[in-house]
């Protein structure tokens, strides 16, 4: 490590890591045939040794989300889809879906510390980790990447506020990590019942976007707060160096930018569904479509970083949508509706309300309303997890455009 990268890496010719990577594919993509049955099945009657460059890496079936959950549920827990026994994995995760993730090798399996590196973390640094440890792999992708760089991490998971308060000001961390909206949540209990809080000086977030004004917020109180791009199936795929500068894509992965619902890679610039292939041995993802939207950067990044650039997450392709941290699906709403069947039409509506994530499904019927609002948010909360309000709408109010989740967050500055 230098001071400024966490290795040289990161400053290569991008000609050499290119070259680098697509020496390493045809090797990969053998193993995964080789080793996991759902490959084997994907990508038949290819030959993993003509697959070299990113023009014959174009060529092969993209694999999405949807298409891996149908064949988890077909042949649980992976569908083929991971190269070891179950009984070989450190951990296995569900996420929402359901879908399974496995654990893969080494002490930073998500290459998560290259992030927390470029967000000013040192070994020494004591870590507030704020990200769920609860059956999806999130709190563990960053445990795993600040131990890898030397930092102590503080387990503190979500809930519990007024104790990891507590926590922060006994601790003394000089740092948290979590989504981007609880740590105000943090700091404005510390205020509240005042502690102090004032260690944390600088913080690694993911599971949600950081909207401009919450960023100047945290800035304004002296904390400098950069942000991983990650998903549990991948790990982290990029970060930034720098507010408002981008995401430089991690190193051991490729990325592509395709039309979504095609196969087919667009320009630097275009937006489209972020592909990305990893180098895991223990759950080979090739071409995996994560339903992210994002546009490749055509400039290097200032902070001397060779890498692709991305402007970050700018929304779902299809429409499953993260709230506070948490994916919700819309399958999850048509097994709502199903519990419901006096429900004609709904939409779940997700917005902001301050600096926070929040939901409201608002719903039609021509049922008498008594209790109906109680029930469904009690099933809402039951599918996804997660709380939201319900709203009675009059019939025909929601627009019959086959939208059962609308994202109404703004990402504007």
């Amino acid at each position: 490590m230098s001071e400024r990268y966490f290795n040289e890496l990161e400053t290569r010719d991008p000609a050499e890591r290119e070259a680098d990577l697509f020496a390493r594919l045809p090797g990969q993509i053998a193993h995964a045939v080789a080793v996991a049955p759902g490959w084997a099945r994907h990508l038949a009657g290819i030959d993993p040794a003509s697959i070299t460059s990113r023009e014959a890496l174009a060529g092969l079936p993209v694999m999405r989300k949807a298409a891996l959950m149908e064949a988890q549920a077909a042949r649980p827990p992976f569908g083929g889809f991971a190269a070891h026994d179950v009984q070989a994995m450190n951990r296995i995760f569900m996420s929402p879906g359901p879908i399974w993730e496995p654990q893969g090798e080494g002490d930073d399996p998500w290459n998560a510390a290259r992030a927390f590196f470029a967000a000013g973390f040192r070994a020494g640094d004591i870590l507030h980790n704020a990200l769920s440890y609860h059956l999806t792999p999130g709190g563990f992708i960053l445990d795993h990447g600040a131990r890898a760089l030397g930092c102590a991490v503080f387990p503190a998971g979500v809930g519990n506020t007024e104790v990891q308060v507590e926590a922060i000001e006994s601790l003394r961390p000089t740092g948290y990590a979590g989504t981007p909206d609880y740590l105000k949540v943090l700091l404005d209990k510390a205020e509240e019942l005042g502690r102090d809080a004032s260690s944390i000086r600088r913080a690694l977030v993911s599971g949600g976007a950081l909207f401009p004004s919450l960023r100047a917020e945290y800035s304004s109180r002296g904390v400098s707060v950069l942000q991983a791009y990650a998903t549990a199936d991948l790990g982290v795929i990029a970060y930034e160096s720098a507010p408002d500068e981008g995401m430089v894509v991690n190193e051991n992965i490729i990325v592509e930018i395709v039309r979504p619902g095609t196969d087919q890679p667009l320009p630097a610039g275009e937006v489209g569904e972020l592909v990305v292939t990893s180098f895991n041995r223990t759950y080979p993802l090739i071409r995996f479509g994560t339903g992210d939207l994002s546009a490749v950067m055509s400039e290097p990044s200032p902070c001397g970083r060779t890498n692709m650039r991305l402007r970050g997450w700018m929304g779902r392709a299809d429409q499953r949508t993260k709230v506070k941290g948490m994916f919700v699906d819309p399958r999850q709403i048509a097994e709502v509706l199903a519990r419901h069947p006096e429900v004609r039409r709904a939409r779940l509506v997700v917005e902001r309300d301050n600096e926070q994530d929040t939901m409201r499904l608002a719903y039609e019927s021509d049922a008498v309303a008594d209790g109906l609002d109680a029930a469904l948010g009690r099933t809402l909360k039951e599918v996804t997890k997660l709380n939201g309000m319900v709203e009675r709408v009059a019939s025909g109010a929601l627009p019959n455009d086959g939208k059962v989740i609308a994202d109404e967050r703004s990402y504007d500055g």
